[in-house]
């Protein structure tokens, strides 16, 4: 075979998945002692950055987007008006219009662009800030390097609590139990060995191993499973009311215009440019031209309102689209819950004579790990009003750790007095069969672990014994059965109480769960949200299938959670409740929650949410709980209200200022025509007409340029020119004998005209 390159790794030709570990050092050319800092430079170089790649797009073009929209266009159209179609009548184009108009558009794209500029900075701050760290191995020693810098080849440190951060192959050493939840939605942890893989975005929730990195940034699974989201931003419901309202300026100002050139030209007569003057201040005053700068201001303060409250805004216009949001899908592990196994003491069951509750708690945290726990140690564990009891006067001897064949673990202990014990816990299952219970006690204990299980709660047996051979091979006494223990996710302290404030906001709460419905519909009773829940099952089918007698739409509607539900459900339930015209809210934190996040109407990504889901989601919160999200729904509402309070004066003072700057209100205020109906819109072109024939009789020259005179004061000079010439002419006659019987034949109302012009001179 052809010996392999770096280049054949970065172009994903090899397969270093199914391969021995030892062919993996030798693809990669590397060993167990990790690469040199100086290689791992250079294969930074042909790698890349161990992250997702950032979609870039041009700041001109986001700059000229934002003039790029139904209410922008009227205003351009208006400028183009006043340069091009207002040139005619003998003056020149519209200059000022012009310029005052391009710079509103100007300064509206201006502020918006910075808004969101600013929003988007905000939300590299927070991804800066959560960036991953790892504990990699470089030129021989052990550091706590960025994530960012792994490389293929590269060996590192994995533990308890920590996130994978890129594609690796597991070394020796002791099991795994990997939570791969944020990958493939499976909501219980999977063992992973020595020599098996583990994938980028995953948790360790038990174990502490070594690995070799074999794929970084976009070439990891997570990595291609965020890149087939759609990066393409739908269009939000802000922006197609914005679309609505700029559709419904443009026909009715277009209607307007129509109706003003049929009275304006061919019933009036008015000159051209008159008209054209008339008509861009219709185009003008009949669009919001402040709504764009109003909104964009407002939603900048409360894009930082929200992110004192813990919620930071990518896009500015999702505090509207949260504000309107009506529907809230969410996550029951994490946001409803404390995503934090535990003990319900009022429910654990006594199996064993001379025994009590606390007695069976305690047992079950002495059979738990007091370091490097899992769940269900810590959980047990902290149950105890002091986690020291757990070991508190007794003598470790041996510990039998957890492992998926017995599905248990137990200790073997030396209490003060010198006797040994042995106390196990695990699956019910397994400690029934260690037991060996007579069938009357197994039925009993079967009855009361189905009763756990119709409530959503899991169970955990315990048994003790006595080693009376004081060694820790010894079979030792019988076991015997002592109790149950219920462990359930129990809800958060305030997810009651935000639920019931969301309903009074008209923001109905719907629970998304992979757990069991029973566990759902568990949750659902404690929350008081309801218990109207259904499997992912019924989501199969088209819109014809019916559950309960319902189709699947109004089924999905009226709903109050789901549960076993994968991905793929989740979008399927955004995009039924959008098609029914909701508006939807989405939380998600894995890689799998990003289609659905990314069609919601606002997609949330709640604390400790992937890198994915924060790229796909609007909002991503920086604290745990529902809570964030009411707050955020009630102060986004506060917000787009203030909005309007605030825009709706200020488009009236807008209006009175552009008419009063114009000068058309003040001519009209001294032509006495403001203020009443009796209105001669001819008067002005018979006024300039007639001050025309009046300078040619009365000799006087005509003035330059246009043949209509524009300015009201100069018509009304040469008309009482005109006027005392006249007088002076009619003087002249009366005193003539002409002048003196045709005045007289006037005043007696006859027709001068009439009579015989038969005069003798």
């Amino acid at each position: 075979m052809a010996s392999l390159s770096l280049e054949d790794v970065r172009n994903e030709t090899v397969d270093l998945v199914t391969v021995t570990v030892d062919e993996v050092f030798k693809t990669l050319k590397c060993d167990k002692k990790g690469l040199s800092e100086a290689e791992g430079e250079n294969r930074l170089k042909l790698f890349g950055p161990n992250k997702l790649e950032e979609k870039k797009e041009s700041k001109l073009l986001k700059f000229l987007g934002f003039m790029w929209n139904p209410l922008s266009w009227v205003m351009e159209i208006a400028a183009i008006m006043a340069i091009a179609l207002a040139n005619g009548g003998g003056r020149p184009p519209d200059w000022q219009d012009f310029v005052g108009i391009v710079t509103l558009l100007f300064i509206n794209s201006t502020i918006s662009y910075i808004e969101e500029a600013n929003a988007g900075d905000a939300a590299a701050a927070l991804m800066a800030g959560l960036a991953p760290k790892t504990k990699l191995l470089r030129d021989g020693s052990w550091e706590e390097r960025d994530a960012a810098i792994l490389v293929p080849g590269d060996i590192i440190s994995i533990k308890l609590g920590d996130i994978i951060p890129a594609d690796a192959r597991l070394l020796e050493g002791d099991a795994l139990k990997i939570d791969q939840s944020a990958l493939t939605g499976e909501s219980m942890p999977v063992n992973k060995y020595a020599g098996q893989e583990v994938f980028s975005g995953s948790t360790v929730k038990q174990g502490e191993l070594e690995a070799v990195v074999i794929a970084t940034g976009v070439h990891t699974f997570f990595g291609k499973a965020a890149h087939l989201v759609d990066s393409t931003n739908n269009v939000g419901h802000f922006q197609q009311v914005l679309t609505a309202i700029g559709n419904f300026c443009i026909i009715s100002i277009a209607a307007g215009m129509l109706v003003e050139i049929i009275v304006m030209y061919p019933i009036q007569h008015r000159a051209y440019r008159d008209g054209i003057d008339n008509l861009l201040v219709l185009l003008i005053g009949g669009i919001p031209i402040a709504m764009p700068t109003v909104l964009s201001v407002t939603m900048a303060i409360g894009s930082h309102r929200l992110s004192q409250q813990g919620a930071i805004t990518k896009r500015m216009t999702a505090i509207e689209e949260m504000a309107g949001m009506d529907v809230l899908c969410s996550d029951k592990t994490g946001t409803l819950t404390l995503n934090k196994l535990t003990v319900d003491k009022t429910l654990i069951e006594v199996c064993s004579k001379g025994v009590d509750k606390d007695m069976v708690l305690l047992y079950a945290a002495r059979a738990s790990r007091v370091e490097n726990q899992d769940a269900i140690d810590t959980c047990i564990v902290n149950m105890l009003a002091d986690p020291k009891e757990a070991r508190a006067g007794i003598k470790e001897v041996h510990f039998l750790p957890f492992n998926p064949v017995d599905k248990r673990t137990a200790i073997t202990y030396i209490d003060g007095n010198g006797d040994w014990h042995r106390v196990s816990k695990g699956a019910p299952e397994q400690i029934i069969e260690l037991c060996k219970m007579s069938p009357d006690a197994e039925k009993k204990v079967h009855t009361l672990i189905a009763s756990y299980a119709d409530r959503g709660l899991r169970s955990l047996g315990v048994s003790y014994q006595q080693v009376p051979e004081k060694n820790k091979e010894s079979a030792g006494d019988p076991w015997q059965f002592i109790g149950l223990l219920p462990l359930f996710d129990p809800p958060r302290h305030d997810s009651a109480e935000t639920i019931r404030r969301a309903l009074h906001l008209g923001v109905n709460v719907k629970m998304i769960t992979g757990d069991q419905l029973a566990i759902g519909k568990e949750t659902g009773r404690r929350l008081g949200m309801g218990t109207n829940m259904y499997p992912s099952t019924a989501l199969l089918g088209d819109k014809s299938t019916a559950v309960d007698g319902l189709p699947i739409d109004e089924l999905i509607e009226k709903a109050d959670g789901f549960a076993g539900v994968f991905p793929e459900h989740k979008y399927e339930i955004v995009k039924r409740l959008q098609d029914k015209k909701h508006i939807v809210g989405m939380t998600g934190d894995g890689v799998n929650d990003a289609p659905a996040l990314k069609k919601a109407d606002i997609g949330i990504a709640v604390d400790d949410a992937t890198d994915a889901a924060r790229s796909a989601s609007d909002i991503v919160l920086t604290e745990p709980g529902l809570s964030v999200i009411v707050s955020a729904v009630l102060t986004s509402r506060a917000i787009w209200a203030f909005t309007l309070v605030t825009y709706l004066p200020l488009d009236v003072l807008k209006f009175i200022i552009r008419y009063s700057i114009s000068g058309k209100g003040w001519n009209n205020v001294q032509n006495k025509t403001a203020f009443t109906n009796k209105k001669d819109y001819g008067r002005g072109e018979r006024e300039a007409l007639w001050a025309r024939e009046q300078r040619t009789l009365n000799g006087l020259s005509q003035p330059a340029g246009s043949d209509l005179l524009s300015s009201t004061e100069e018509r009304s000079d040469i008309a009482a020119e005109a006027a005392k010439r006249a007088e002076i002419a009619r003087l002249r006659e009366l005193h003539t004998l002409k002048g003196h019987v045709e005045s007289v034949v006037k005043q007696k109302g006859i027709d001068i005209d009439a009579i015989p012009q038969n005069y003798t001179v």
